[in-house]
C-alpha cells in the first residue's frame, strides 16, 4: 500500500509539473503573436531565449517519468497514464517551438512593416492556448467527457487560418510584391494552426489514459504540412 501511495503521489506531481509546463507554452504563444503585433524584436528574442527553459522542463519531467517506470511496479491502466504523460509532454514542446517560430520570424522580417494589421492571428492565439489550457486540465483530472468535446472547436482554429489565407492572398494578387510579407504572415497562423492540432491529440491521449480507447480525431502534419507519426 505504501509503494501505490508513493506512485500516486508521483504521478500527481507530474500532472503538477505538466500544468506549469503548459502555462509556459501558453505563455509564449500569446507573447510570439504580441510581440509580432507590435515588431517588438527584443520580446521576441527573449522568447526565443525562454523556449530553452521550455525544453529543459520537457527533458526534466521524461527523466521523473523514466525514474518512477524504474523504481515503481505500475500496473496495466497505470502503464498507460505514463505512456500518456510522456506523448503530453512532447506535444508541449513542439508547441513551444510553434511559439519560438513566431518569434524568429519576427526578427527575419526585418524592417519590414506588417502587410496588414493583425485581427484573426491574436484570435486563433487566443482560441488555441485557450483549448490548451483546458485540455491540460482535462487530462489532469482524467476527464474523458471534456477530453471529447474539445477537439471539435478546433474547426474554430482552421477557419480563422482560411480567413488569414484569403485576405492575404487578395494583398498578394493586387500586387505581387507582397509576396514576402504575406508569407511570413501566413507561417505564423499556420504554426498557430498547428498548436491546436496538437491540442487535438492531447485531448486523445487523454481518452486513451482514462478508457484504453484511442480513436484519431483528425490528420496529423508537422510543421512543413508532411504527415508525421
Amino acid at each position: 500500500m505504501a509503494i501505490r501511495k508513493t506512485f500516486e503521489q508521483d504521478i500527481q506531481h507530474l500532472k503538477d509539473e505538466i500544468l506549469l509546463l503548459g502555462s509556459m507554452v501558453e505563455q509564449a504563444t500569446l507573447d510570439s503573436v504580441e510581440a509580432l503585433k507590435k515588431r517588438d524584436m527584443r520580446w521576441s528574442e527573449q522568447i526565443i531565449a525562454n523556449d530553452k527553459k521550455i525544453n529543459e522542463k520537457r527533458f526534466q519531467l521524461e527523466n521523473k517519468v523514466m525514474i518512477l517506470i524504474a523504481t515503481q511496479q505500475p500496473m496495466a491502466r497505470d502503464l498507460r497514464m505514463i505512456a500518456s504523460i510522456l506523448e503530453v509532454i512532447s506535444e508541449l514542446e513542439r508547441m513551444g517551438d510553434y511559439a519560438k517560430g513566431i518569434a524568429v520570424i519576427n526578427i527575419r522580417m526585418g524592417e519590414q512593416t506588417l502587410l496588414k494589421p493583425l485581427v484573426d492571428i491574436p484570435r486563433m492565439a487566443q482560441k488555441g492556448t485557450n483549448m490548451l489550457h483546458r485540455a491540460l486540465t482535462a487530462f489532469v483530472n482524467e476527464d474523458a467527457e471534456t477530453a471529447r468535446s474539445i477537439p471539435a472547436e478546433d474547426d474554430e482554429v482552421d477557419l480563422l487560418y482560411e480567413q488569414v489565407y484569403r485576405e492575404l492572398m487578395t494583398y498578394v494578387m493586387a500586387d505581387p510584391r507582397n509576396i514576402e510579407r504575406a508569407n511570413w504572415l501566413l507561417w505564423a497562423a499556420h504554426n498557430l494552426e498547428r498548436l491546436a492540432d496538437r491540442v487535438t491529440n492531447i485531448c486523445e491521449r487523454t481518452v486513451f489514459a482514462v478508457t484504453g480507447e484511442y480513436k484519431e480525431t483528425k490528420p496529423s502534419y508537422d510543421e512543413l504540412g508532411e504527415t508525421s507519426k
